[in-house]
């Protein structure tokens, strides 16, 4: 599709209606790699591109917060050399892309248990955060060694502590004090659940904050994920009712 036809289908979108939030589950790097006979590492530095593509398309639409699950508590299992160079890729990423984040308005945040993180990775993380701190036309959150129950875990555990030193009553606990405990505690829920590769679940990703998210699941790996097929994603959604439980 030419640049043209892209352009049109975006005008398309109502932007009175877009999702405040979206969450993508970037799946299939492995698989897409596999298919054009290439190296699993190839396969993420394409993917790397369509993280680019798709912080992009969310500034130029005007969507407030983009969550992208980078990075699971459970891929710390996977080979040791992969797992490597996933973090020099991460760290490379976030170099190139600060000086675009910063001109485009874009703030960068993270979820998860960063301490995980190599002590390079963490400062350079921490670094860009700090550098787009100000910024406010767009919040990109990567979920790194994020896992949800170990982050509903970690709420519940400072919850229990908060009541055990009377500073909170335990009857006074409610869905907003969750969610104030919750590594995501100061954004709105994600209003779309996007999953590229096909697979049919949700692998432990924002269990609390997804409870009433539209989700979309797409065959596309997601190296191959675009614009033009985000966009469409984006009316199909606008094309949904959201009664959350209501009639």
């Amino acid at each position: 599709m030419n640049s043209s036809s892209s352009s049109q289908n975006s005008e398309d979108l109502d932007k009175t209606k877009l999702p405040a939030h979206v969450a993508i589950i970037m799946d299939g790097n492995g698989r897409w790699a596999k298919k054009h006979l290439l190296s699993r590492i190839k396969g993420h530095e394409k993917g790397a591109e369509a993280v680019r593509t798709v912080v992009r398309a969310c500034r130029e639409l005007g969507i407030a917060y983009l969550t992208l699950y980078a990075f699971s508590t459970e891929n710390w299992q996977r080979p040791q050399k992969e797992v490597a160079a996933l973090m020099t890729l991460l760290t490379k990423f976030l170099k190139s892309e600060q000086k675009e984040l910063a001109a485009k308005d874009i703030r960068l945040a993270a979820i998860g248990q960063i301490e995980r993180l190599p002590a390079n990775v963490q400062q350079v993380l921490h670094e860009t955060m700090e550098l787009t701190r100000s910024n406010s036309a767009l919040q990109l959150n990567l979920a790194l060694s994020y896992g949800s129950r170990t982050e509903i875990v970690r709420m519940a555990r400072q919850i229990a502590k908060e009541a055990k030193s009377e500073q909170l009553d335990p009857d006074d606990i409610n869905a907003e004090i969750v969610a104030s405990h919750l590594y995501t505690k100061d954004m709105p829920d994600p209003d779309l659940l996007i999953r590229t590769s096909g697979e049919m679940r949700i692998s432990n990703f924002l269990l609390w904050q997804i409870a009433y998210a539209e989700i979309y699941v797409t065959p596309t790996y997601w190296p191959d994920f675009g614009k033009d097929e985000f966009v469409e994603i984006l009316k199909n959604y606008q094309q949904r009712e959201r009664r959350f439980g209501q009639v």
